[in-house]
């Protein structure tokens, strides 16, 4: 086989593996990218501050505040692109965000807060 012969046959490998049939470049898709949120809440007073939502399928033992020296207690996390809900367990009693981008109802028709990431 010639040396031209053997490029082009190593380019059409490259081209057309098993995983890209088309040769295309893979789509993008704003819902693989994360974005890091930051979330804050006011409770200078509570023991144990946690953040729970859809993005840690609500478990209180996930995502755990940490308290600033300002009595704030803060923590951050990747989202993906889309509507998040969550809220605020303040020694372990919901709360809703008051800085929250909006409110909305969950399924089980309480009430939650709303993060838009973009």
């Amino acid at each position: 086989m010639s040396e031209p012969d053997r490029k082009r046959e190593t380019k059409e490998k490259i081209m057309f593996n098993d995983s890209n049939l088309t040769g295309a470049l893979p789509r993008y898709s704003a819902k693989q990218n994360l974005h890091r949120a930051h979330f804050f809440c006011d409770a200078p007073q509570a023991e144990k501050v946690s953040l729970v939502g859809d993005f840690n399928d609500w478990n209180p033992r996930a995502t755990p505040m940490a308290c600033q020296p300002d009595g704030r207690w803060m923590a951050s996390v990747e989202l993906t692109h889309g509507y998040h809900e969550y809220l605020f367990l303040v020694d372990g009693k919901p709360v809703l965000d008051p800085n929250a981008m909006g409110k909305t109802l969950n399924f089980r028709n309480e009430p939650v807060s709303l993060r838009a990431v973009s």
